[in-house]
């Protein structure tokens, strides 16, 4: 049960225990949009790129992850037994 905090015109504190508020429509109101937000499933990182990308109108960006995720992949296939036929590449 919470405590109550009371002072007195005389500077005196006291304490006492209040007890808690019932359950009224105020409190049983619909969900908000913001508490309905945070009860989503997150969404993953490509979900929340693409949604960056559409939202704040940032096409131009498209290219430029694209071609870093292609030299980032023959990075890494570089690194395996594909290395021989990628080197051929260039």
């Amino acid at each position: 049960m919470p405590l109550g905090i009371h002072i007195s015109g005389k500077g005196k504190l006291s304490m006492s225990p209040q007890a808690e508020p019932e359950p009224n429509e105020s409190n049983t109101e619909a969900k908000t949009e913001f508490e309905q937000a945070g009860e989503e499933k997150p969404l993953s990182l490509v979900q929340e790129f693409g949604m960056f990308i559409i939202e704040n109108k940032a096409w131009w960006m498209i290219p430029i992850v694209t071609v870093l995720g292609l030299v980032g992949l023959l990075v890494l296939l570089g690194s395996t037994g594909a290395a021989p036929f990628i080197y051929t590449l260039f």
